[in-house]
Parts: structure tokens; sequence; C-alpha cells
């Protein structure tokens, strides 16, 4: 019940509150106002491997961001860029986020698509996009292999690391520095 309170916008049960609160469900200033403050948490945040920026000025809900491998994984050293696309009504619905680079990994099909509970029917409005990026950062460390988008990679982590590796460098892109 706590969990489907936090998720809950206030504005979605009564919708005389969002006449009377002065705010229209297209301006997203809050929204807005969220976003930017996340941005500034995660630019001063020290956390190593992970970023992510607005495409534009003009437009906060849609950001690209990098994640870089962590120490002692196949993928550290390696760095990926993603998408988020943040909804209107967001913190109470979680971002779609989604590989642009290239990606060989259990969680990930082959779209760029992810797998991560926390981003579907485990979300909760207290997360925000540095908690994002760290638990998809996990994943690089950490798959779970029991709700794979690409099995095959789920079945070469747990038996075959070599060729698993081999397919993820075949894969791999490093991108563009823009």
């Amino acid at each position: 019940m706590q969990m489907e309170a936090q998720n809950a916008d206030p504005f979605a049960e009564n919708p005389a509150k969002l006449q009377m609160s002065g705010s229209n469900s297209n301006d997203g200033h809050s929204v807005t106002k969220r976003l930017q403050n996340e941005l500034m948490q995660l630019m001063m945040s020290d956390t190593p491997g992970i970023s992510a920026f607005p495409v534009s000025d003009a437009d906060l809900l849609n950001w690209t961001g990098t994640l870089t491998g962590p120490e002692g994984t196949v993928y550290e050293d390696l760095t990926f860029k993603i998408s988020l696309a943040f909804p209107q009504n967001y913190p109470y619905t979680a971002p779609t986020i989604k590989f642009i680079s290239p990606m060989w990994h259990p969680n990930v099909d082959m779209s760029g698509n992810i797998c991560l509970d926390i981003l579907k029917e485990k979300w909760s409005a207290v997360y925000n996009v540095q908690t994002i990026l760290l638990s998809l950062q996990s994943l690089f460390g950490e798959p779970n292999n029991k709700s794979p988008l690409n099995a095959q990679a789920a079945q070469l982590w747990d038996t075959d690391m070599d060729e698993y590796k081999r397919l993820l460098m075949q894969r791999y892109e490093a991108p563009d520095d823009e």
C-alpha cells in the first residue's frame, strides 16, 4: 500500500485539485523542476562511470547518458550510450530507457530494450536519474538471468564467459564523443 501511495499522481484521482492548483497537466512545471534538480544532483556527484544530460536545453524530457562498465566485470572500461525519455507524469511513472549503443547482455535485447524491475513493476517515485543509472551499471556485473531478454547471453553468462566476452566485443561499438 505504501509503494502505491508514493507512486500515486496527486492530481490523477481528483482532477479538481489540478484546476485549484493553477497547474496545467501539459505545462510539466513540476516535472521540469524535478529533472533540473536531478541534473544538478548528478552533476555534483562524483560517482564514476555514469553521466546523463538533456539532449537540448529546450527539452528536459529527453536525455542521453553514458554508462561505463565497472572494474572486475567483462564490461570494464567499455562505455555505452543510453537514451532516457521521461513521461509528463514523471516521477509517478518510470522513464523509458534504451541502449543506443549495441549491447550484448542477458537483460537487454538486440533493439536496446532493458528488462529491469525498477523500470517496470517495482518503479517508485523515490527513484531518480542517479539511482536508475547506478542500477543499470550494476546489471553489468549482476544480470538477472531468471528474466532474460537475450537468452543466448544469459546461457553463456552461466556457462562460457570466454564466448560471452567474445560476442560482447564483436557487438561493441565505442560511442562517438559528440
